[in-house]
């Protein structure tokens, strides 16, 4: 909990992949992860929350029927969201969007519960890698590089990726990767 709070990384297990994350709301951890991933800034990163309600504080005016989704699903599932609030701005895409999850994972919600804000969640891979399945499979850099290794599920498989859907202004759900 003091590596996110300090502005550092971390290299966690998430309920999809393993993630390298950091609070989504300090501008300075959020750029160690581009700079980890050797990934452009264009291109956002995922976050999660511990909450229906930590998700309202971001994103205001969320239609019920995608809130009811959000409650329903049982694949875990990323949605685009436009004009988002209180994050740090480079975590957030040029079209002033961002995809958010309110994750399930026990581990995850008691993490950003304790911290008491969103953190970032992207796929343990340098840039254009394949996203790995497990830890073992995680990059040597990436493991070099993250500030400290959460020390769980080292021998599990991961799920995979979670499916990514960006809200329409209609209210629509569009499915960006299944």
């Amino acid at each position: 909990m003091d590596y996110l709070k300090s502005g550092k990384t971390i290299l966690y297990p998430t309920d999809t992949v393993w993630g390298i994350g950091c609070d989504a709301t300090n501008p300075i951890a959020v750029q160690k992860i581009y700079k980890l991933k050797q990934r452009a800034e264009s291109k956002s990163l995922i976050i999660l929350v511990d909450s229906i309600a930590m998700l309202q504080s971001i994103i205001k005016n969320i239609p019920l029927k995608i809130i009811d989704f959000i409650q329903n699903t049982s694949k875990p599932t990323s949605i685009i969201y436009t004009n988002p609030t209180g994050l740090a701005k480079n975590v957030i895409a040029r079209d002033n969007t961002v995809a958010i999850r309110v994750t399930t994972d026990p581990f995850c919600k008691e993490l950003i519960h304790k911290l008491g804000a969103p953190i970032v969640s992207t796929s343990a891979n340098i840039s254009g890698e394949q996203t790995p399945e497990n830890f073992n499979e995680i990059n040597e850099r990436i493991l070099e590089s993250v500030d400290y290794i959460v020390p769980l599920q080292y021998d599990q498989t991961q799920g995979k990726s979670s499916q990514i859907l960006r809200l329409q202004s209609d209210g629509t759900l569009l499915i960006i990767r299944a």
